[in-house]
């Protein structure tokens, strides 16, 4: 039913290997598992990690405008890609870390089914999706609403957050009752 996304990782400075305190941009996706490498990366090493989480796009911006990040864990490639061909990063430092894939969630077990024909049944109020012009989480639920021929009719639905984090809040309080999600498998 929808897309596999990869995520990548790159520097953005090159001054990351001397710094006592690494500033790192990480898209919403991720912050559960980077809060956890980040405290483990400071137990280790007496580094600070300063985290900023947040859109991949936000995130962009901010790049393309000075923003002071050493890391930047995109939710997509292109991103990085693009900040690499504009001269913004250190080259040859991008790599994928993560993959997921695009899942419909519910806090309500008969809200979802495997093929998401819960989606053509409209039989909800609300449906979270992510900015997508911000998340590329956001950006796959509408392509995959497209190809299903449901963007227009569900349009008038969608509840949108700015990041795939906002997203799950409006699920788990029943703000909206499904909604678009990432199902994230490490790489490493």
């Amino acid at each position: 039913m929808s897309p596999t996304l990869c995520v990548g990782f790159f520097l953005c400075s090159p001054l990351f290997a001397q710094a006592a305190e690494v500033t790192v941009a990480v898209a919403s996706n991720f912050s559960v598992p980077m809060r956890k490498i980040a405290q483990n990366f400071e137990a280790e090493t007496g580094h600070k990690v300063r985290l900023s989480l947040g859109s991949t796009g936000g995130f962009y911006a901010q790049i393309k405008n000075g923003g002071p990040f050493h890391i930047l864990l995109s939710a997509d490639r292109e991103t990085p890609a693009k900040l690499e061909n504009e001269a913004l990063s250190v080259p040859g430092t991008r790599f994928t870390y993560a993959t997921g894939q695009l899942v419909l969630w519910s806090r309500q077990p008969d809200l979802v089914d495997q093929q998401g024909d819960i989606l053509k049944l409209g039989k909800f109020q609300k449906l979270a999706i992510a900015n997508p012009k911000l998340a590329p989480y956001g950006a796959a639920a509408v392509q995959t609403l497209n190809k299903l021929g449901l963007f227009n009719d569900l349009r008038p639905k969608f509840v949108q957050g700015e990041n795939i984090n906002q997203v799950f809040q409006f699920v788990q309080t029943e703000n909206a009752q499904i909604g678009f999600f990432q199902e994230q498998r490490s790489i490493f």
